[in-house]
């Protein structure tokens, strides 16, 4: 585990058209893209997050989590044991989709597990304690995993005509 003891604040991601076929409906140009303050909107509320890892043989393995989004992070719990988590150990790379389809919300970028500090650890278990009532982490003492995204993407309706891809800097 890191014993990294806090979040680092970090800037308004770049926001720009996703990468799609040519003949996808996203925007060709900066009108018409969300906001990152429409995914975060999403992020916060959501019950049940997908984590999408890599085995260590390169299959996929894809489980729903609890988490909070604090501090611009995801933060999520669980055993070291469990699939995803030694999928992580080998390699952090990993992907999360909210549940609600209709609505797409999906960040990307690298997990890490780690020891935060007592003020952050409050923060978490009282998003946590919100959302859930039960089942806290221990952020401060046994630790918790958290992605900071690297990118993200989102579109709010099926006509896919407010596509978003934001990239975050360090």
């Amino acid at each position: 585990m890191d014993d990294e003891a806090g979040a680092r604040p970090r800037r308004e991601p770049q926001a720009s058209p996703p990468e799609a076929p040519p003949n996808y409906p996203f925007p060709k140009s900066a009108e018409g893209l969300l906001p990152w303050s429409h995914a975060v909107a999403r992020l916060g509320p959501a019950r049940n997050y997908w984590l999408a890892t890599t085995r260590p043989d390169g299959r996929p393995h894809v489980t729903p989590l609890w988490g909070v989004w604090v501090d611009e992070a995801l933060y999520f719990d669980g055993l070291p044991t469990t699939r995803w988590a030694r999928n992580l150990a080998a390699n952090p790379a990993a992907a999360f989709h909210l549940e609600n389809g209709d609505d797409v919300v999906i960040l990307e970028g690298i997990v890490d597990d780690l020891v935060t500090d007592a003020e952050v650890a409050a923060r978490i278990v009282d998003a946590w304690g919100a959302k859930y009532g039960e089942l806290h982490p221990e952020p401060a003492g046994r630790g918790i995993f958290r992605l900071r995204p690297r990118t993200a993407r989102a579109w709010s309706h099926s006509t896919l005509t407010d596509g978003t891809r934001w990239h975050f800097e360090g």
